[in-house]
């Protein structure tokens, strides 16, 4: 599969923008909070993109896995058609490395930065990260509590790099308009460059907070970054909070978030295919193991022993 920009149309039927798959048996790094006893397996997220009739998929590398990508690269693999990964990096990876992860499948960087120091990305390995992300225009997705997104999210910007903040942007579930945090990203997000995900609401407070404060956050991302910046998703299997979030529950939680149809459709399927410069289509998973076990190959090759990740979601 190559690294190449698929041209528009957009994703018709929608994409699910954050979800992750595991199995109990890799091996995970440390330090972590959250240690999987279930597979999470690519199937199960591909039924339910079926069921709700939706196109395709971003695949987020969980914290937990480190920078080993070769799990989820080898999900794309089997529905490459359908499929997209952001993936785990270390700052100083090269751009052979990278190129190999690109032509796996992947789209972006993440950078899970819950219960961690705050990175300098002006300073060490990190411009030069921001740098290969820009050439091949990636983006930089970003987990973190809204009170500490400004330092990061102006430096990527001002790298040239397109950022997507994941979750709401994890705005303070006790005065989420007056985040800080969310109050950068509706100024930094009228540039165009900045994607939000509609995702993981019960992470910013639980469940009934959670979207509570999605139902105040929403209508100002709308006005600010338009709704073609604006992604959703399910955040599935849900870590740490999966014996009470089910997947229908967050994909009926959007209709009540953005509840004009035309709005909710640009969403799923152009804010999505921008981000993603994919157009993702139906595809049948392809037989056989040779397809993952060249992907793994590539994630492997690809993977160092560099900043620790640690949380699911």
């Amino acid at each position: 599969m190559s690294d190449a920009a698929v041209a528009p149309p957009a994703a018709r039927g929608g994409v699910d923008t954050h979800a992750h798959v595991f199995a109990p048996d890799l091996a995970f790094v440390q330090p972590r909070r959250y240690t999987p006893a279930y597979a999470a397996g690519v199937e199960r997220f591909v039924a339910h993109l079926d069921a709700h009739g939706l196109a395709g998929g971003l695949l987020t590398q969980p914290s937990f896995l480190g920078t080993d990508n070769a799990h989820v690269l080898a999900a794309v693999a089997r529905w490459p058609a359908r499929l997209r990964a952001v993936v785990v990096v270390d700052p100083a990876i090269g751009d052979d490395a990278l190129d190999a992860l690109g032509a796996a499948g992947a789209v972006g960087v993440r950078l899970n930065l819950v219960g961690l120091p705050l990175p300098d990305l002006r300073a060490g390995p990190w411009p030069a990260l921001l740098e290969r992300l820009r050439r091949r225009d990636w983006h930089l997705e970003l987990h973190r509590e809204g009170r500490d997104l400004p330092g990061l999210v102006a430096p990527a910007l001002d790298a040239g790099v397109r950022v997507c903040v994941d979750h709401f942007g994890r705005p303070d579930p006790a005065a989420p308009l007056d985040d800080p945090g969310l109050r950068h990203l509706l100024a930094a997000g009228r540039g165009g460059r900045v994607w939000v995900k509609l995702s993981g609401a019960y992470r910013n407070g639980g469940v009934a907070r959670g979207h509570a404060v999605a139902m105040e956050v929403t209508p100002r991302l709308l006005d600010a970054l338009g709704p073609e910046r604006l992604v959703w998703g399910s955040d599935w299997p849900h870590t740490q909070h999966e014996s009470i979030v089910r997947y229908d529950d967050t994909r009926a939680a959007l209709d009540q978030w953005v509840p004009d149809a035309r709005t909710r459709r640009a969403v799923l399927e152009d804010a999505a295919a921008a981000l993603l410069r994919i157009a993702p289509a139906p595809d049948r998973p392809r037989a056989g193991g040779a397809p993952g076990a060249r992907v793994a190959g590539a994630g492997r090759r690809a993977a160092t022993a560099g900043v620790p990740h640690v949380r699911g979601g």
